[in-house]
């Protein structure tokens, strides 16, 4: 049970000054005020209860191999998050890369077969086994037109492969920065006791002269 508790240093001064009875141990760090029995605990124990990440260590860590970071930080319910959207992306640019290599080989083989004066309906070209299904190349529009559609799908598939990538490095890039900031806020106070408040109010300033504004007030 202990391993599973993180105790947050801003509420607690110093070890010894905690209190010897009454002891609560919360499972969810923010949630309560923690009073713990450090007799009953060992150092390393204690030392689990007070520790913080370090930001840097957690971005590292995410940097080496995605993921680490979140279990570092203890986040493991994010873990689905970042592997999910790191794979799908992996399937994008795999998906993306294979349709471009086709269209690519495809394109190749009928321009130099153009060239040579042997475009055939030969099943085993590459550019008639990428037809769609009941199409022919007279059906596409002729050997000529056939040829820029296939030098279109080429482009367009390359753009798609190359945004698949971007896609990759920016969810590898979040995943980092996500490990950073909840490093860095491993320990806020998001219990309710934090409030906040607008409310309007009446200023007087030395010439007894009065205005209005709008008071801003954060409890916590």
């Amino acid at each position: 049970m202990l391993s599973s508790v993180v105790l947050a240093s801003a509420e607690i001064s110093s070890v010894d000054s905690l209190p010897n009875e009454n002891s609560i141990i919360s499972t969810t760090p923010h949630q309560k005020t923690y009073k713990v029995d450090t007799t009953l605990l060992s150092q390393k124990e204690i030392d689990r209860l007070f520790w913080k990440p370090d930001p840097m260590r957690s971005v590292w860590l995410g940097a080496i191999v995605p993921g680490l970071g979140q279990i570092y930080n203890r986040s493991y319910w994010k873990l689905p998050i970042v592997y999910g959207g790191l794979m799908g992306c992996v399937y994008a640019i795999t998906w993306t890369t294979n349709e471009y290599n086709g269209y690519k080989n495809a394109y190749r083989d009928i321009y130099f077969d153009i060239r040579d004066g042997k475009v055939s309906n030969d099943p085993s070209k590459s550019y008639i086994a990428i037809l769609p299904e009941g199409y022919t190349i007279d059906r596409m529009g002729g050997v000529s037109a056939y040829r820029n559609r296939l030098k279109e799908w080429q482009s367009s598939s390359r753009r798609n492969r190359d945004l698949a990538i971007a896609a990759t490095a920016i969810v590898y890039a979040l995943t980092l920065i996500d490990a950073y900031v909840d490093a860095q806020l491993f320990d806020f106070d998001i219990s309710n006791d934090l409030s906040l408040n607008v409310y309007p109010e009446l200023y007087y300033d030395l010439q007894n002269q009065h205005s209005a504004e709008v008071k801003l007030a954060i409890t916590f």
